[in-house]
């Protein structure tokens, strides 16, 4: 599967509105075929991370950005669904503890970056400080404007220190979030979901939008770009995102490390042990 077209060139300019929620265009195949094609993709990112981690080398961070009920959580369950925990960590930014906020706006964010052989997903990231810092007015603009700066500068050396980055922006539109927002209502086991303050943000939609874009073209790097994944379709979403980390992790050039010398004889030394047993 494609999927150059989400992303966004450092070198252009997109506009979200003329960006389609509902595109599904670079999967040649139904929903279904997608749920399948989704399975197979998922053994492979198991089979790539026992390696990424084996080899203690490589690291890996995944950004997810959305408005609510975007699809971060689905996304994670979805595409990391059968990697060994060990070496994959979600990372969920929510409101600054006092002490996150005695300290620079990046220095939370820091500290859960992956070291080598790690997955880290974050569930919502630094740009949470130009997003409702703008809208909601809580910093003024001379604050908050000079972050995109920061940001980028904080990727690159990330990205110089080894870590590969993939920022992933989950694109929908306002009648599938409304339609999202009734499911939490209408099932019970959805309703913890439900925060009511959401629909007080659905009312800024045109100046979150603004703020999503102006993130998205200004931080948008070679270093560390962004996809915009279409999300109204959560399969498609789900099988887009998990292509694109499947292929990086394959990008890597992964090797196992080299096995401890006279196998051999350790295998021989193990047989005999069990041989020992069948003596009692």
């Amino acid at each position: 599967m494609k999927y150059k077209k989400y992303l966004v060139s450092p070198d252009e300019k997109i506009r979200l509105k003329d960006i389609d929620p509902n595109d599904s265009s670079e999967f040649d195949g139904k929903k279904k075929d997608g749920q399948k094609a989704l399975v197979e993709v998922n053994k492979e990112i198991e089979t790539l991370q026992e390696l990424m981690y084996a080899e203690g080398k490589n690291r890996l961070l995944v950004v997810l950005q959305a408005m609510d009920t975007g699809g971060k959580d689905g996304v994670i369950r979805a595409v990391f669904e059968h990697v060994n925990p060990q070496g994959v960590r979600v990372a969920p930014f929510k409101t600054p503890s006092s002490l996150e906020l005695s300290h620079d706006y990046l220095w939370r964010i820091h500290s859960q970056t992956p070291k080598k052989g790690e997955i880290v997903i974050f569930n919502r990231s630094h740009y949470e400080d130009v997003l409702p810092v703008r809208v909601l007015n809580l910093m003024p603009k001379e604050v908050w404007s000079k972050r995109y700066h920061h940001m980028n500068e904080f990727e690159r050396m990330l990205v110089d220190e080894g870590t590969v980055i993939l920022k992933f922006y989950l694109n929908i539109d306002p009648k599938e979030q409304a339609g999202r927002f009734l499911a939490r209502l209408e099932e019970p086991d959805k309703h913890w979901k439900f925060n009511p303050g959401d629909l007080e943000d659905r009312k800024l939609w045109d100046q979150y939008m603004e703020a999503y874009e102006d993130m998205l073209n200004k931080t948008s790097t070679k270093w560390a770009p962004w996809y915009v994944i279409p999300s109204n379709k959560k399969w498609f979403r789900n099988l887009l995102i998990a292509t694109i980390v499947r292929d990086t992790l394959v990008n890597m050039k992964m090797e196992y490390p080299a096995p401890a010398p006279d196998l051999d004889s350790y295998r021989q030394q193990v047989l005999e042990i069990l041989d020992s047993y069948k003596e009692e």
